[in-house]
């Protein structure tokens, strides 16, 4: 019996890891939830957020200018890859509650063939099917797909939508220290 309560204890740096994962997964659920309660317009410029947070576009001016700027042929925007626009990533952009399938990938690709473009990026705020996945590994283009959890995560890890309020600073003994030399 004693083994098994051993067994079932966590270090304290385990509760907090559990612990920090917790909120982290609460807040990625609520800031969801923010995306799908507020405007479409608020959904664009989060995208254009997260891309130039994450290094690509440029400035946020040149970013928030590609983005809704296409709005037809199945492009809801364009990014440069990098600050010099070696390259360009073309952006579809989805608000919506509804699984994404394959019909709407190949819808983009089919438009990012259209534009002679090789790379770009699907965003929602849901999910995708199984068969969206499977068909991004299986043509030319390389289309990177951003559902809605991945999307929270993201916002986290790049400070969109989200503020710090604490910061837990974990210290162990320097056993380098009490070394004599």
């Amino acid at each position: 019996m004693k083994n098994d309560v051993n067994e079932k204890r966590r270090t304290p740096e385990e509760e907090l890891e559990s612990a920090y994962q917790n909120i982290r997964n609460d807040l990625a659920n609520d800031l969801l939830q923010q995306i799908k309660e507020n405007p479409p317009s608020l959904f664009e410029k989060i995208v254009v957020e997260l891309l130039v947070n994450m290094g690509y576009g440029g400035s946020r001016k040149d970013a928030g200018k590609a983005i809704g700027k296409t709005r037809d042929e199945g492009i809801d925007g364009i990014i440069k890859e990098d600050r010099l626009g070696l390259d360009i990533i073309y952006i579809q952009a989805k608000r919506w509650d509804n699984t994404v399938g394959r019909p709407e990938i190949q819808k983009f690709a089919g438009a990012l063939q259209g534009q002679r473009a090789k790379k770009g990026v699907f965003i929602t705020t849901s999910t995708f099917s199984k068969d969206a996945y499977e068909y991004v590994t299986k043509i030319d283009s390389k289309i990177v797909l951003i559902d809605g959890e991945q999307l929270s995560q993201y916002m986290i890890d790049y400070n969109i939508g989200v503020a710090t309020v604490s910061n837990y600073e974990i210290k162990k003994i320097d056993s380098d220290y009490f070394i004599e030399s």
